[in-house]
């Protein structure tokens, strides 16, 4: 078994029962979305796998030793450069500002590969969220723990200038 077909099985099960926010749709596809718009971009073996594991440490049992001990140092760096600290012991709604804005911070410095992962990840959010628009309309905000719109708006144009950066480097701004 190659380490992308490791990847998809244990996030499969490190994902098993969850749904994604608001929705009865399996988690999984999340992941493994991130993982085909990684291999889109690149054919590195490692970051794809690191899309597809990307959110097993924020959102699983799981834990970063886990995923070094499982997978190797690369790819456990790459999937907790695109880990967000929940900072728990905050209430979510106060802390979401904050936690986008150090997300941004991070993504000044970040090497392709890590780009690559973070990018797979919010645009694979992205389209969830344009297409479950389209069902929901404004009710759609319900769901989150930042319902205001404007912001979530503000969020992916501020990554769209650091992903734009990434794909003039490659020459290649298919997916963007």
């Amino acid at each position: 078994m190659n380490i992308i077909e490791k990847a998809i099985q244990f996030a499969t099960k490190a994902h098993e029962g969850a749904c994604r926010k608001g929705t009865t749709l399996p988690y999984i596809l999340h992941p493994l979305e991130a993982g085909a718009i990684a291999a889109q971009i690149t054919d590195d073996p490692e970051v794809i796998a690191a899309s597809v594991l990307h959110d097993v440490v924020e959102d699983t049992s799981f834990s970063e030793a886990d995923i070094r001990v499982l997978f190797g140092n690369r790819i456990a760096d790459l999937v907790m450069f695109d880990t967000e600290d929940k900072l728990r012991d905050r209430p979510a709604a106060e802390t979401w500002m904050t936690r986008k804005q150090e997300t941004m911070r991070r993504l000044q410095h970040a090497t392709d590969d890590e780009m690559i992962v973070v990018f797979a990840d919010k645009l694979s959010n992205l389209r969830s969220l344009l297409i479950d628009y389209k069902w929901e309309e404004e009710s759609l905000w319900d769901r989150f723990t930042q319902k205001d719109p404007t912001k979530h708006v503000w969020y992916y144009l501020s990554l769209l200038d650091v992903f734009e950066t990434l794909f003039e480097k490659r020459k290649d701004n298919t997916l963007l």
